[in-house]
């Protein structure tokens, strides 16, 4: 259960008023002992990036500004913003931009929406889509915890939206816990998919205090192996962030855990700093280990694992369906 500490107690000198009038913090964490260590030092060439670019890419940017949409890929900051626009995929954030938790590796700020929803959302998110052309959508959100269902049924509202206004259109639903209720998880599944995801983010070990106190590391396994049981032809994803301090015993160990859980698809990519108030960065991961650890993954049995160090979790999400004949 969480701690009972109000989210007053966050520090609030980067405070904001979001359009809905919730008062929310910019990214959402408390200082602690664990902000304050060393860090691995400057980044290395390869996590490198250029500045967005490209037609395709200015013309989706246009498009979600005029549409009021939130995109994960502008809010987490992803290095991947301008290829995953341009080769047609994108990543929608639904129900707003202020998320009830507090994980100190996220830059997505916090605070309380006091259940406020954006009822033409759904139609507002799926005219976009059309708009877009995009073969491959995935959905993701904030999490909801002042909504008794998590925001279920406005995720199911959303896809049926997108399926009906642009049919060829694959999706992939990137969700909360829902605090663990399967009934919520069940609601997303049968709303149709291609791929139902949710993040285990971290090994066991570093669960707390690299997520929020709400989540939890079985939890997310058990919700991940629900939802193969209730909808097989599903695929399930799951994605980790490396360079937190974990060792290779215990990335092998919650690879096995995964597929005890069937999980079909596994992303692993390196965590980065999203300022000194969150956690700080132990080693950066090569290139060359990134692809020892997909071959890894790929021996255990996963369907798809996609390594390397500017990987995300919908990072080319796409081409899991196309290299395996899945639809797309």
């Amino acid at each position: 259960m969480p701690n009972n500490e109000s989210r007053s107690a966050l520090p609030d000198g980067s405070k904001f008023v979001s359009p809905q009038g919730t008062r929310a913090i910019k990214g959402g964490i408390r200082p602690n002992a664990l902000s304050g260590l060393p860090d691995a030092g400057r980044k290395p060439p390869w996590l490198r990036v250029g500045l967005p670019a490209g037609a395709r890419y200015q013309d989706i940017r246009q498009i979600v500004d005029t549409h009021r949409l939130n995109t994960v890929c502008a809010e987490s900051k992803c290095p991947n913003i301008a290829e995953c626009w341009s080769r047609g995929t994108a990543t929608l954030m639904l129900m707003g931009s202020v998320c009830t938790r507090a994980c100190r590796f996220c830059s997505v700020s916090t605070g309380n929406p006091h259940g406020w929803l954006d009822p033409l959302e759904p139609a507002r998110v799926a005219h976009a889509v059309a708009l877009m052309k995009l073969d491959y959508v995935v959905l993701t959100s904030v999490d909801r915890d002042d909504l008794a269902d998590g925001g279920a049924a406005h995720y199911a509202a959303c896809i049926r939206a997108i399926h009906q206004r642009s049919p060829a259109t694959a999706l992939e639903a990137l969700t909360p816990d829902f605090g663990g209720q399967l009934d919520a998880v069940a609601t997303v599944l049968d709303a149709g998919l291609a791929t139902y995801a949710q993040n285990l983010e971290t090994v066991e070990r570093f669960t707390h205090p690299v997520r929020d106190p709400r989540a939890g590391y079985a939890q997310t396994l058990a919700i991940l192996a629900f939802a193969k049981r209730h909808a097989p032809a599903t695929l399930t994803k799951t994605s980790l962030m490396l360079g937190l301090g974990e060792t290779d015993e215990e990335i092998d160990r919650t690879l096995d855990d995964l597929r005890r859980a069937e999980v079909d698809v596994v992303t692993l990519g390196q965590y980065l700093r999203p300022s000194p108030h969150h956690l700080p960065v132990q080693r950066f991961v090569t290139p060359e280990q990134f692809l020892r650890y997909r071959e890894l993954a790929l021996g255990k049995g996963f369907l798809e694992a996609v390594a390397g160090p500017l990987v995300r979790s919908s990072y080319r999400a796409e081409r899991v369906l196309e290299r395996n004949n899945l639809g797309l």
